[in-house]
C-alpha cells in the first residue's frame, strides 16, 4: 500500500512538472525530464499490476491536462446569458473535466500498451510510437490542445524547428524518447550495483538531445532572405469587447466605433491592409449596409473582417477579404468549431442537459477542408481562433498560401489562454515557414516571423492598434510537402515489434 501511494504521488508530481513547462510559465526545459517518474512507475507496474498502472496514468493525465487547461473555468460566470450562478459553475466545471478526461484517455491507452514490450529498446520504441499515435488521433477529434510538443512554445524555438521536417509530433517523439532513456537509466541504477548500463543510457539521451537541438538550430539560423517587393504593412485592431456585451446594443455600437474608427486610423497611417478578429462585427454580413465596408469604399485600403455570414438557420463563423472597392474577394469559413460553444455534440442528448453555451442562437455550420482564402495580395493561410491547434489545416493551405492570418476572440478567458493560443500560432508559423499576423479580441494580438520570433504583441484587455511589416513567402518545408511522415513510420516499426513479441510468446 505504501508503494501504491508513492507511485500515485510520483505520477502526480510528474504531471504537475509537465504542466509547468507550458505557456505562460514557459518552463520548457522541465519537459525533458518531467516524464521520468511517470515512465518509471508505468514500466514497473504495467506487468505486475496493470490496474495500478492505469490509475497512475489517470492521475498523471488529470494533473497535466487539468492544470494546463485550468483557464477553461474562466467560462464562469454565464449569468449574463440568464443561466443561474450554480448552473454556470456546473457548466464550466463540466467543460473543464470533460476536456481534461478526453486528453487523459490517451494516457490511459498508452499505459495499457506499455504492458507488452519486454526490453528497454521495446519500451522506448512502443512508448514513443504510441504517444505520437495517440496525439495524432486526438488531433483528428474536435478536442485537442495539450500535445507534449506544445510545452516547448515559445521558450524553445530551436527544437520547434524540427516541426519543419515532419510536424509537431517529431518534437513530441524527441521528448518522450529522452525521458524514456533517462527513466530506464534510473531504473537500471536502482536494480543493479553496476552503473555502466545506466551511464550508457544517459549518454544516449544526451546525444539525442544535442542532435535534435543541433538540427533545430541549423534551421533556426537560416536567414529569412525576404525581399522588399513581397512586403506587406499590416494593421491589426484589438477591439476588447467582452462576449457578455458583444450582442447588446452597447456592444454593437462599441464594435462599429472601435473597428471602423480603428480601420480609418490605420488606413491614414498608410498600411496595406487591416486585420480584425473573429466576430469583430457581431451581426450578419450585409454588404449593402455594413459600416466597415462603407469605410473601405472611402479609404480604398483592403480589410480582413471577422463576421457571421449566412441566414437565421445556416450561419458560418467567417473571415472575409475585402478589396479596396469593398467587394468580397475571399471568404474562409471556420472548420473546427468549438464543441459546447459553437455547437453541441450529440445534440439530442448533451444538448438537452446543458443547453447551448454560445450566445449565437442559430446553428453554426463548419467550413470545408478544400476551401482556400484569396486576398488582394495573393492567397493566405487563414485560421479562426481554435483552429490554431490543428497543424494539418495550416499545412494544406501553406502549399499555396504565402502568409498566415489568424482571427480570434479568446474572451472570456484569462491571459493564460492568450499565451497558450499564441504558442500554438507560433508553432504553425515555424512549421510552414510563414509570417503570421494575429488579431484577437482581448489580447496577444501581434506578428510572428517564420522562426517563431514575436515581432510585436499587444497587451491584454485593452483596445489597441498595431502595425508591422510581414513578407509573402512561397517556400515549401518538408512538412508542407509531405506531411507527417514520421508518425506512420514509427507506428509501423512498433507494430512489427509487437507482432513479433506476440508470435514469440506463442512459439517460445
Amino acid at each position: 500500500m505504501k508503494r501504491f501511494w508513492s507511485n500515485l504521488l510520483l505520477s502526480l508530481g510528474s504531471g504537475v512538472l509537465m504542466s509547468l513547462a507550458a505557456a505562460p510559465l514557459n518552463g520548457w526545459w522541465l519537459a525533458w525530464f518531467a516524464l521520468i517518474p511517470f515512465w518509471s512507475v508505468i514500466s514497473s507496474q504495467a506487468k505486475g499490476n496493470p490496474k495500478q498502472a492505469i490509475l497512475c496514468a489517470l492521475v498523471w493525465g488529470m494533473s497535466y491536462h487539468g492544470l494546463t487547461l485550468l483557464w477553461i473555468l474562466g467560462l464562469h460566470p454565464l449569468t449574463w446569458m440568464g443561466i443561474p450562478w450554480l448552473a454556470s459553475v456546473a457548466i464550466a466545471s463540466f467543460c473543464w473535466l470533460f476536456i481534461t478526461l478526453w486528453g487523459t484517455a490517451a494516457n490511459l491507452a498508452w499505459a495499457w500498451l506499455m504492458r507488452y514490450p519486454k526490453t528497454i529498446v521495446g519500451r522506448l520504441l512502443v512508448g514513443a510510437a504510441a504517444w505520437c499515435g495517440f496525439e495524432f488521433l486526438l488531433n483528428l477529434t474536435p478536442l485537442s490542445w495539450t500535445s507534449l510538443s506544445f510545452t516547448q512554445s515559445p521558450g524553445n524555438l530551436v527544437i520547434l524547428h524540427l516541426g519543419r521536417l515532419s510536424g509537431p509530433l517529431l518534437v513530441t517523439a524527441a521528448i518522450v524518447v529522452v525521458n524514456g532513456l533517462l527513466a530506464e537509466a534510473w531504473m537500471q541504477a536502482r536494480r543493479s550495483q553496476l552503473l555502466r548500463p545506466a551511464v550508457s543510457l544517459v549518454a544516449i539521451a544526451g546525444l539525442i538531445t544535442i542532435t535534435a537541438h543541433s538540427l533545430g538550430a541549423y534551421f533556426y539560423n537560416q536567414p529569412l532572405a525576404d525581399v522588399a517587393e513581397n512586403a506587406l504593412t499590416i494593421g491589426v485592431i484589438q477591439g476588447n469587447i467582452p462576449t457578455r456585451e458583444k450582442l447588446s446594443a452597447t456592444g454593437i455600437r462599441r464594435a462599429i466605433q472601435g473597428y471602423v474608427g480603428g480601420y480609418e486610423t490605420l488606413a491614414a497611417q498608410g498600411v496595406n491592409a487591416v486585420l480584425m478578429p473573429e466576430g469583430a462585427m457581431p451581426f450578419l454580413w450585409d454588404q449593402s449596409r455594413n459600416p466597415l465596408r462603407a469605410a473601405v469604399v472611402t479609404q480604398r485600403v483592403p480589410a480582413w473582417l471577422g463576421i457571421f455570414v449566412g441566414d437565421a438557420g445556416n450561419i458560418t463563423q467567417s473571415l472575409l477579404a475585402l478589396d479596396g472597392n469593398g467587394d468580397v474577394v475571399g471568404r474562409y469559413n471556420k472548420i473546427k468549431l468549438v464543441p459546447l460553444g459553437e455547437y453541441i455534440p450529440f445534440q439530442d442528448t448533451i444538448g438537452r442537459l446543458i443547453g447551448r453555451l454560445s450566445p449565437i442562437k442559430s446553428s453554426m455550420v463548419p467550413g470545408t477542408m478544400e476551401q482556400r482564402f484569396d486576398t488582394p495580395f495573393g492567397r493566405a493561410i487563414a485560421s479562426i481562433c481554435y483552429e490554431s491547434v490543428f497543424p494539418e489545416l495550416f499545412r494544406q493551405q501553406a502549399q499555396a498560401g504565402q502568409f498566415i492570418l489568424t482571427a480570434s476572440n479568446l474572451d472570456p478567458y484569462s491571459e493564460v489562454l492568450m499565451a497558450q493560443h499564441q504558442a500554438h500560432d507560433l508553432m504553425r508559423a515555424i512549421e510552414t515557414d510563414r509570417w503570421a499576423a494575429r488579431a484577437t479580441n482581448t489580447g496577444y494580438s501581434g506578428f510572428i516571423d517564420p522562426h517563431g520570433r514575436i515581432v510585436a504583441r499587444s497587451q491584454p484587455r485593452t483596445y489597441q492598434l498595431l502595425t508591422s511589416t510581414i513578407y509573402r513567402r512561397q517556400t515549401q518545408t518538408p512538412y508542407v510537402r509531405w506531411g507527417d511522415w514520421f508518425t506512420p513510420i514509427i507506428l509501423g516499426i512498433a507494430a512489427i515489434y509487437l507482432i513479433h513479441c506476440q508470435i514469440k510468446n506463442l512459439h517460445p
